[in-house]
């Protein structure tokens, strides 16, 4: 008996199973014709739903989105601005494209579909004019020059603090070549939106406030500007410090710190007018005890300019704090008010007599006789140092092949030196029958000089 009932019970679910498999086949064949000619659900074209939607409703939602399609514009600052269809002649011609993607869903696969939400993009399924495109692309008011805001990095701003970044603009410049071809990219595929901000079609500058570059160029500036340096001179002193420092530096747009040593030397420049002495207008004592004013010559103190802005670019980027002289290009003996110090040669050209000064004793003196006025080969004035000095050489000018026991040159061919062919010195010999310029004396006094002198000792040529 349990074994009748347990067959019928088996035949009976066989039969349910039958009926249920009956009833699910007979849907999924009806859903499957109904896909045959419909969208699976879930499917979107171009940005247009197209679930459940045969290819004919698709193509009449895709003509009219065409003739309304309007592409948003956001951009920064609230700004808003649109390309519409009738601005660009856009028109929608699909040519079969809607029903071609049908043909290639299976209407029998529409269970596994159904899990599997799908877009498609299609191109070509609207044309647009070109040049209406590039006209009205080009009006748009973010291509405005008098509105454009050109990006700019972060800057530094100093004070007697130090320095503080001041904060990057972003401005909104755009980047016209890849808007536009995002802008055509959008326009083919249906879509209505495209914020510029988002999609980085904006031109923005290299680095921000918050960037590790620019934090560390800030580092060193303050460096920089934590400098001092004092020049000390007489009667004074000069202190250099961040208050003009910081306009000597210059930050380019990829954050590299340099020094503009035009105004460094030009600083330079003002310092060495506390040192400088060369060609420099001295108030000289004679030896007769009066004062002369003598301008002009090679001797003196001359600051190396160019040395010297190399020094202070190594000095600031070293965030030093010294005391120093300059870098001289030429020196003299003192540094004192009266460079000449007290060994010398002085020259009187209008009472064309000639000493010599050594360690301040007076170790000889006498007439000479200097360059020949009438002939324009006067002795020039100012204050010179002895270039070198030679014995036994031979003076050599147009015309002439002089030798002389010695030579002691100041000025160019211009020295002293002895001149055994005179028989008198002094007086005005010089304005008639002077030298091509040199300082003629008794050989036996230019040989007491000679004997007594060295290089770099100033030579005093003047007149009193």
């Amino acid at each position: 008996m349990e074994i009748q009932t347990t067959i019928h019970n088996h035949k009976k679910t066989i039969k349910v199973s039958m009926i249920s498999f009956s009833i699910f086949l007979v849907l999924y064949l009806l859903i499957s014709m109904y896909f045959s000619n419909h969208f699976y659900y879930g499917f979107v074209i171009n940005g247009i739903n197209a679930s459940g939607k045969t290819v004919e409703e698709v193509d009449k939602d895709l003509l009219m989105e065409s003739k309304t399609y309007t592409l948003n514009l956001e951009e920064r600052n609230g700004v808003k601005e649109q390309i519409k269809a009738t601005d660009i002649g856009l028109k929608y011609n699909a040519k079969d494209k809607i029903q071609a993607l049908k043909d290639k869903q299976n209407s029998f696969a529409w269970i596994y579909e159904a899990f599997n939400s799908k877009a498609s993009e299609l191109s070509g399924i609207v044309t647009y004019d070109e040049e209406l495109l590039k006209k009205h692309f080009d009006k748009l008011s973010c291509f405005d020059s008098k509105k454009i805001i050109d990006p700019k990095n972060p800057s530094f701003k100093y004070s007697d603090k130090g320095y503080t970044i001041v904060k990057e603009i972003m401005g909104n410049k755009i980047n016209s070549k890849q808007l536009y071809s995002n802008v055509v990219n959008a326009i083919i595929k249906g879509e209505t939106r495209i914020n510029l901000e988002t999609t980085n079609q904006y031109i923005n500058p290299k680095y921000t406030s918050n960037s590790k570059e620019v934090k560390n160029t800030k580092i060193l500036l303050d460096k920089y500007v934590a400098s001092k340096i004092t020049y000390t001179f007489t009667g004074g002193k000069e202190v250099l410090d961040g208050s003009i420092i910081h306009n000597w530096l210059v930050v380019n747009d990829n954050l590299a710190i340099s020094f503009d040593e035009n105004k460094i030397e030009n600083y330079v420049g003002e310092i060495a007018k506390n040192y400088n002495t060369y060609g420099k207008e001295r108030d000289f004592v004679t030896s007769s005890g009066a004062t002369a004013k003598v301008s002009g010559g090679d001797y003196g103190w001359l600051v190396n300019r160019t040395g010297e802005v190399k020094d202070l670019i190594v000095a600031i980027k070293g965030g030093q704090t010294i005391t120093k002289k300059p870098q001289y290009t030429q020196t003299a003996v003192s540094r004192d008010i009266n460079d000449i110090g007290n060994t010398y040669v002085e020259i009187n050209i209008t009472k064309q007599h000639m000493w010599f000064y050594k360690n301040g004793s007076l170790i000889i003196e006498g007439d000479v006789v200097t360059g020949d006025v009438s002939k324009q080969t006067a002795t020039p004035t100012g204050v010179y140092k002895l270039k070198y000095k030679v014995k036994d050489f031979t003076l050599k000018g147009p015309g002439y092949s002089t030798p002389v026991n010695c030579f002691m040159p100041f000025n160019g061919g211009i020295g002293i030196h002895g001149a055994n062919w005179r028989d008198t010195f002094g007086g005005s010999i010089y304005l008639e029958n002077g030298s091509h310029g040199c300082v003629n004396a008794e050989d036996s006094f230019a040989m007491k000089i000679y004997n007594n002198i060295d290089a770099n000792t100033p030579i005093i040529c003047y007149l009193q």
